[in-house]
């Protein structure tokens, strides 16, 4: 097995080599600047005020983020206003980290633990620290990481080092979203007896003394300080607090107990890989897996930084878990709230306001620590009044790029922005997020950007910032980025480079085509969380598998349409032991998969379902909604534009192709062509070998080399070899196996190799 490892690792970086051409691996330049690459997770566009919107009725109860720190840094650098995403978290990671849209690298949505290796990021593919290598980066990423899963991945917790990371501090989860919180506040088993601390921490009303007892044995008594409650305190230092108790030795045995177990934002599945391949998996017991999710990504990125050799270039990627759910509240001294109310502030999902709240107080605590990094960092100092001046920074040699991975999560969705078109939709308010950069490259400070940008040309930026003349050139297969450096470099106002935008979002593969069960979440119906715990922690009811509604059958329920279904039969089947005659309220679903394309001043969204996704009122009509499979796709077609504070966006209602039927002659025009652009680029990719197309995108070609040849079978006979016959990028078949012999409709190998010789390069 050991000998295997080596093997793949000495495979991936021969290939990283072979990829580069010699030209650009033997020009001598000056030393490239650094990338400081600052990744704010479920931040979109309505949040920041800095671009104007950030909530048209904000007030006391919807504050809007506070983010100074991001401002300095925009006034001195490069706001870009017309930034598109993927709708999701893995998909938005895995195309700026490839330069590739989902339906190429095959990470189409949210990855969860039932995801097969066909859907996670490939180790053939060209990631961005491998491109860097070419010229002299070292790269490392601190905090999410979300490209892969452990569960179905051969290279388990050594992920991040195959994938090209030189070093990797961060988080690998099991969902890949932080762990639900621990309402016994370590006191308890959060499985057996769940607790009623619903922020993992010891609430005033509860105690206001207690013993605050540290993994180590060490342990100090703590009362109320400046309105912060003991339980509070001890939970932001590490520690679990026994209420209105003395320090006993040895510690009490559930306190010992609760050491193990995990907590939202505050205790972690801290992992670290070195380029060596070495894995060091963190105990929950090490202060370092005990940290906020906010701070240890910075600790980590500070402690590496600050090792690199003067002579040699670093990117390095800080992943904040900033503001995807659970919410929390941020250690006190990250926000500038009052320590007493913030404290009670439940972190129950069912109440809104409160976590719109605490939504908002985890952004102002990544842009706090975003600034304790640039000033560590000496890119910039603290004023008198304590905020940000970047430009008295003394080092002026790295690139500082920040970005939103997908949009808002729709609960804390700002006005005038869409709360039931949000992140996992490829509406504007799912999409459109902010964007800034600054650095030694830009010429003309305070500028803003008005033309369209995608994230996928970040990978085309950080190349070119690195050196590489023409990345596309580069790079051997198909990259779907465009320049972005001319914005940079150029003080005047430049033409638009992109013609058009895209952005997509669909199932990943699983085993047998399965698909993870519906969750219910305020009045829509979706199916991107990944399992129960991330559905009730996004305020969501499940009704997959483990569904505890009464009346659901063991299995759960496969399709958001059948849980208006379980209603409509609840409402009027008088012999279910369940039955209850209210005239049901059916759920809006939200879409399997959606893709959308536009221009300067139009959309096309196109959205899949399994079932009515709108379906009538029941007093309309009391016929049981339909679970028709597929729901016929139905175009959309929107004006928007990026007017602040009320921009223009495709809301219910706005569908022009509905509102102006027949379209008049050049608006007809406009949506030809981007349905045309649109239908394209979704077809743009063939798989290997094209009859395949029928079973889906997966390919034969797991090396993505462009042709199925004897390297496919030595690689397929790898990997087999290092899971075991588990899943891989060369499960042809994608049953969860890679199989090297057996049935023949079983056996990966033997279907690769009645394909040997297919030629599929793009030409």
């Amino acid at each position: 097995m050991f000998q295997s490892i080596k093997f793949l690792f000495a495979l991936f970086a021969l290939l990283v080599i072979a990829f580069a051409p010699s030209a650009v691996l033997a020009k001598p330049v000056p030393q490239p600047p650094n990338i400081l690459f600052i990744i704010m997770d479920d931040v979109g566009m309505d949040q920041m005020e800095l671009f104007g919107y950030g909530g048209i009725d904000s007030g006391e109860n919807d504050r809007t983020p506070q983010l100074p720190n991001i401002a300095a840094l925009a006034a001195e650098g490069v706001a870009f206003r017309n930034t598109w995403s993927m709708p999701a978290c893995s998909t938005s990671r895995a195309v700026f980290f490839t330069g590739r849209y989902p339906l190429r690298t095959h990470v189409l949505g949210a990855l969860g633990p039932l995801d097969l290796a066909n859907a996670q990021v490939s180790p053939y593919e060209i990631s961005l620290p491998a491109l860097l290598k070419q010229r002299g980066y070292a790269s490392a990423l601190f905090g999410k990481f979300h490209l892969g899963l452990q569960g179905e991945n051969p290279f388990t917790y050594a992920m991040p080092s195959v994938l090209g990371w030189d070093y990797f501090y961060g988080w690998l989860d099991v969902t890949g979203d932080p762990h639900s919180i621990d309402s016994t506040a370590g006191l308890g088993n959060p499985e057996e007896a769940p607790g009623e601390y619903h922020c993992g921490f010891v609430p005033l009303h509860v105690a206001d003394t207690g013993a605050c007892y540290y993994a180590k044995g060490q342990c100090e008594v703590l009362g109320v300080s400046d309105g912060l409650p003991p339980g509070r305190a001890c939970r932001d230092s590490g520690g679990i607090l026994d209420p209105s108790a003395i320090c006993q030795h040895p510690m009490p045995g559930n306190i010992k107990a609760g050491f193990q177990n995990l907590s939202g934002h505050y205790v972690s599945p801290l992992v670290i890989n070195t380029k060596n391949g070495k894995v060091e998996r963190v105990p929950p017991t090490d202060s370092r897996a005990r940290t906020f999710r906010g701070s240890a990504p910075v600790d980590g990125a500070l402690d590496w930084i600050k090792r690199q050799p003067k002579h040699k270039p670093w990117m390095a990627s800080i992943s904040f878990a900033s503001a995807h759910t659970p919410a929390m509240q941020p250690p006190q001294t990250l926000i500038n709230t009052d320590p007493a109310n913030t404290s009670a502030i439940t972190c129950q999902t069912a109440n809104i306001a409160a976590q719109r709240e605490l939504t908002t107080q985890l952004i102002e605590a990544l842009d706090t620590e975003l600034a304790r990094l640039l000033v560590s960092l000496k890119l910039a100092t603290y004023n008198p009044d304590n905020s940000l001046n970047y430009e008295a920074g003394q080092n002026k040699d790295t690139m500082i790029v920040i970005l939103g991975d997908n949009g808002t999560l729709a609960t804390a969705v700002k006005e005038p922005f869409d709360q039931s078109r949000a992140k996992g939709t490829a509406y504007q308010t799912g999409v459109w997020v902010p964007l800034v950069v600054a650095g030694p490259l830009v010429n003309g400070t305070g500028r803003e950007v008005r033309n369209m940008v995608n994230i996928a040309d970040l990978y085309q930026l950080f190349g070119e910032i690195a050196g590489i003349e023409d990345v596309h050139a580069t790079v051997p297969r198909k990259l779907d980025s465009e320049a972005m450096l001319p914005y940079l470099t150029s003080s005047e106002e430049i033409d638009s480079i992109r013609s058009s935008n895209f952005t997509q979002v669909g199932i990943n593969e699983q085993e047998g085509g399965a698909l993870y069960g519906p969750c219910a979440i305020s009045g829509a119906c979706t199916q991107i969380p990944v399992s129960s715990s991330v559905c009730t922690d996004n305020g969501g009811t499940w009704y997959g598998d483990g569904s505890t509604v009464e009346g659901i059958p063991d299995g759960g329920l496969a399709y958001c349409c059948e849980v208006n279904q379980y209603l409509w039969e609840k409402a009027t089947d008088s012999s279910l032991p369940w039955y209850d005659p209210t005239p049901p309220v059916y759920y809006a679903l939200q879409p399997l998969t959606s893709a959308a394309v536009r221009n300067d001043n139009f959309k096309v969204v196109i959205n899949t379902y399994v079932g009515d996704p709108s379906p009538a009122p029941f007093a309309q009509d009391p016929s049981e909604p339909s679970c028709e499979n597929p729901w016929p796709v139905t175009p959309e077609f929107y004006a928007i534009d990026e007017l602040a504070p009320l921009p223009l966006i495709d809301k219910e209602g706005n569908d022009l192709l509905v509102n102006q039927n027949p379209l008049p002659g050049p608006l007809q025009v406009i949506f030809d062509e981007l349905h045309g652009e649109l239908m394209a680029t979704l077809n743009s990719e063939v798989p290997c070998p094209a009859e395949n197309l029928i079973t889906g995108l997966w390919t034969f070609d797991g090396n993505l080399d462009g042709v199925i040849d004897e390297n496919d079978l030595t690689d397929l006979t790898a990997f087999y070899e290092l899971t075991g016959g588990g899943s891989s990028w060369y499960d042809v078949n994608t049953d969860g196996f890679t199989k090297v012999d057996g049935d023949p409709d079983e056996n990966d190998y033997a279907l690769v190799q009645a394909k040997l010789g297919t030629n599929c390069a793009p030409e």
